[in-house]
């Protein structure tokens, strides 16, 4: 091989590496943006149908009054806020997937609860079970559970547990300090009974503890059981 031979063959494998290497940096980069859009979120300018499922379960907890749209702007955001602070989950006005589970249109079935809720969802459900019914025997825990799963059932409540457990005025103990405490093993169990159809409140929608409750028309529906301290009714 002559000397110019040499030299052209030397500069063709250079150009070869500096071409496959660019390609490299072009598959990473492009591995990179695809990955980013599969965890982009909804958050303030965003739009589409998510942003739609988002203001239309914001609207039926009552955080959100604008139109359903399908633009993330400044009023979807605001409730995005509310809701997240109400939750005690972090704010910062952008539907995440926490948020979206928290929501209700986040997270994948698990095989608990015959595969109709979430593990995060039942961890859900015993925490407000552990808050509203401390005290009360195991059945009255349980029917507290059931309370939840009725209203997801109903027509008039929203349709997971978090919009159940969230939706504005629903459950005081999720804006005192009884939220804040440990999770009772037997509110864990109850949970989990009440998951797999234990129904000790006989379909039950309300209930309350007449020492702690003056609400005239919670006073006015008609009563099914009584369990403990709390009145279980339609």
């Amino acid at each position: 091989m002559t000397r110019t031979n040499r030299r052209f063959f030397e500069i063709a494998v250079v150009f070869l590496i500096i071409i496959g290497m660019a390609g490299t940096g072009f598959a990473v980069w492009d591995a990179c943006f695809k990955e980013d859009s599969i965890v982009a979120l909804s958050r303030y300018g965003s739009t589409g149908s998510e942003v739609k499922s988002i203001q239309t379960k914001l609207k039926s907890l009552g955080y959100y009054n604008g139109t359903v749209d399908g633009i993330y702007g400044t009023q979807t955001k605001n409730a995005v806020t509310s809701f997240q602070r109400n939750c005690g989950i972090t704010v910062d006005g952008i539907a995440g997937p926490q948020t979206l589970l928290y929501l209700g249109l986040g997270g994948s079935s698990s095989s608990s609860g015959a595969g109709k809720y979430t593990a995060d969802e039942i961890n859900l459900l015993a925490k407000v079970i552990s808050a509203e019914a401390r005290g009360e025997s195991y059945e009255g825990q349980v029917a507290v559970g059931a309370v939840v799963l009725n209203r997801v059932a109903h027509p008039s409540f929203p349709d997971s547990i978090s919009g159940v457990v969230y939706q504005n005025g629903a459950f005081s103990c999720v804006y005192d300090s009884n939220w804040y405490q440990p999770v009772a093993d037997s509110a864990k169990r109850a949970a989990q009974d009440a998951v797999n159809g234990w129904d000790p409140s006989g379909g039950a929608i309300y209930y309350y503890n007449p020492a702690k409750t003056s609400n005239a028309w919670m006073r006015s529906r008609p009563v099914i059981k009584v369990i403990g301290n709390h009145y279980f009714c339609k």
